[in-house]
């Protein structure tokens, strides 16, 4: 990334040896990542140096890699089992984020997804026997977007992302103290204090006690740097005393797991915990339109809206009035129909409240894709592994701004980054509108224009793939012809050729055979050169015509062809032939 804003060069390097491989221009390089991205929302970045900063177990070896929706960043042949905590499960009725519920929840996680190393099965023996040395575990959260707008509060907001990154704190911070304190009683993971394992015949240290002793002082320091907010003061505190006690008890017994958070997409499993967002996601839209599987689709609201509302002081009849417009024409914001503005009754100054990440199909508002680095950048610092979330962009952005977005990210320090251009895959699970059932979709982007001319020649072509294509020969072209003599029956062999020296005709003139002998030489000379122009292999031919029996046969005169049992078997064979060696 850095030889890309300096404008230099940059080595792909072995990847066992470190060696110099291939130089590119970086710029170029990462101009094509972002073009792809653009067009398909593929590939995805990660950041090694950001990854390999954070990483606990450095004394083993680097990390090459994470699973594939880049949460889970750790060593090779590794496992990790996941769980996710609704955050809006611990938010009191008088607004107060629940702290001493929260901890108490992830004490349990923990303890029951360190229990869980033990009774999982694991697809291979190096995986199995890894995840047993560094025992990593992933618990995350999920509904940071509607917590954010349960309190009135922007995603796009200081305030939100002070939320965000103290409650990550609190969550990874006190997962390492309950972590140290099972160490307590079960020991530090086999990792800790010796840094072999499975696969890595030679550690970099012997141990990993410094390298993750490290880490967690980072973890501990990255709490001064969480926003400062009036409201959610009390929870920066609560975060820097449960990275306090997760030092203290740490340097006493050790830890027992590796790593103990990832923030998870948590797509599925959402709808199980009864979320309206998705792990650290904003909500994509007020009102979403999920395709099933079996067809039709299922119309979701989000339930946040009316806490929200009340949150920034609305009457009961005003959050009544807003959420019926929100229903009725899928935006929170001011509709125009029939020449008139139907007014939702939300103030201006409250708009960005309840922005989402994709523009409703009525309306003109989405969080800026800078919102979703920042917040991610907020949580970062106090996640094990990463953070597996899309940075939405609208359909009508440029590789420039993907560019960006890809360059901010590396300046933010994450270590992974996955950006999504509306529209970019033919086909997506939620949508802002209904489509298909009667309600007509936005209009199509260049994007999808070009998709479609393109599927479009592509279906032309492949009718022309199936239709079968006779390769002529020139009028003027050149030929081989052979004289041969079976049993005393003379004949001549003539093979035309097309321009790059394969056959593509037959002759067989019999010198002084009657009409059936004579016809029949003339239909299968004919049938095979048809044959050949209709690229059928002459090595099928061969196989199907040699040692054909009927007469004339004999002795030949071919010292390379002794005998042959017809004129046709005289003909195809190909090994020892005169005539096919001098083809290509």
């Amino acid at each position: 990334m850095q030889a890309a804003n300096d404008g230099g060069d940059w080595w792909t390097r072995a990847v066992t040896t470190g060696e110099k491989l291939e130089k590119k221009d970086a710029s170029g390089l990462l101009n094509k990542i972002s073009e792809g991205t653009w067009i398909c929302g593929d590939p995805g970045l990660q950041y090694d140096g950001a990854i390999q900063k954070w990483h606990t177990c450095k004394g083993t070896e680097p990390i090459h890699s994470t699973n594939p929706c880049s949460e889970y960043v750790f060593l090779n042949n590794t496992a990790c089992n996941l769980a996710s905590l609704n955050l809006m499960r611990f938010k009191r009725e008088d607004g107060v984020f629940d702290i001493d519920r929260f901890k108490a929840a992830v004490r349990i996680y923990i303890t029951a997804q360190e229990i869980l190393v033990d009774n999982a099965s694991y697809p291979t023996q190096p995986i199995a026997e890894n995840s047993h040395i560094f025992r990593t575990l992933g618990l995350g959260f999920a509904n940071l977007g509607s917590l954010v707008m349960s309190y009135g509060l922007p995603y796009d907001s200081d305030e939100g992302r002070s939320l965000a990154g103290a409650i990550t704190s609190i969550m990874t911070g006190h997962a390492y103290e309950q972590s140290a304190e099972l160490a307590g009683v079960k020991g530090a993971f086999p990792g800790y204090r010796d840094a072999r394992c499975t696969g890595v015949a030679k550690p970099l240290a012997k141990d990993n006690v410094e390298s993750m002793r490290g880490v967690m002082q980072l973890h501990r320091d990255a709490v001064e740097e969480i926003q400062p907010s009036e409201d959610f003061g009390y929870l920066k505190e609560a975060a820097r005393d449960c990275w306090e006690a997760a030092l203290a008890k740490g340097d006493q017994h050790g830890y027992r797991n590796a790593q103990v958070t990832v923030l998870a997409p948590t797509g599925t499993i959402a709808f199980l915990m009864d979320c309206d967002t998705t792990g650290v996601e904003p909500d994509i839209a007020l009102v979403k339109y999920k395709l099933l599987a079996g067809g039709g689709t299922l119309k979701i609201v989000n339930r946040t809206v009316p806490e929200a509302l009340s949150r920034l002081g609305y009457t009961a009849d005003e959050v009544k009035q807003i959420v019926a417009h929100v229903e009725e024409f899928d935006s929170i914001e001011d509709v125009k129909e029939d020449g008139d503005t139907r007014r939702s009754g939300l103030k201006p100054e409250h708009l960005d409240v309840f922005d989402c990440a994709f523009k409703p199909y009525r309306g003109e508002r989405s969080i800026h894709y800078m919102a979703h680095l920042k917040m991610m950048a907020a949580a970062q610092p106090f996640i094990s592994g990463a953070i597996s979330k899309t940075v939405n962009l609208p359909s009508e952005c440029t590789v420039a701004d993907i560019t960006n977005a890809y360059d901010q990210a590396w300046r933010l320090g994450l270590k992974c980054v996955a950006i999504y251009r509306d529209g970019s895959k033919r086909s997506q699970p939620l949508n802002t509108a209904k489509t298909g059932e009667g309600t007509e979709s936005e209009s199509a982007t260049p994007a999808d224009q070009r998709i479609k001319e393109l599927e479009d020649q592509l279906v032309g072509l492949q009718k022309q793939i199936d239709q079968p294509l006779r390769r002529r020969l020139p009028e003027t072209r050149s030929a081989v012809t052979h004289k041969f003599d079976i049993a005393g029956h003379e004949g001549y062999l003539t093979i035309g050729l097309f321009e790059d020296g394969h056959p593509g005709e037959m002759f067989i003139t019999m010198a002084k055979e009657g009409s059936t002998i004579g016809g029949l030489m003339d239909s299968v000379a004919a049938l095979t050169s048809i044959s050949l122009q209709y690229g059928v292999p002459l090595d099928a031919l061969v196989r199907k015509f040699t040692h054909q029996r009927f007469e004339p046969s004999g002795f030949t005169k071919n010292p390379q062809i002794r005998r042959a049992s017809s004129i046709i078997d005289y003909v195809f064979p190909l090994d020892g032939h005169p005539v096919y060696p001098r083809l290509p």
